[in-house]
């Protein structure tokens, strides 16, 4: 029972971290968009490496969503996804203990 909570605290740490890169990607980008920041080469290397990390996650989200236009909802998607996930792992968990 302590290996499986174990785990789940591993997968929940690892669910964080995927979260604040989706929320750093995010916010990085509205900077980029309203020319709050100029591109500098740190920022844009830092930006374009999240990018690759997480485009694997995104294009499967990016597929069933409806185009809106400008606005990208796949990050949301992403986040409520993943919560959703770890909240299920922690019942069976739960469950089983």
């Amino acid at each position: 029972m302590q290996a499986l909570a174990t785990l789940y605290d591993i997968i929940s740490m690892l669910g964080s971290v995927l979260i604040m890169l989706v929320i750093i990607q995010f916010i990085i980008g509205l900077l980029f968009a309203f020319n709050v920041v100029g591109r500098n080469e740190f920022l844009m290397s830092f930006y374009e490496a999240i990018n690759r990390l997480l485009d694997p996650i995104f294009k499967p989200v990016r597929r069933f969503m409806p185009n809106t236009g400008a606005i990208d909802f796949s990050p949301l998607v992403v986040i409520i996804l993943i919560n959703i996930i770890l909240i299920v792992l922690d019942g069976i968990i739960k469950g089983v203990a």
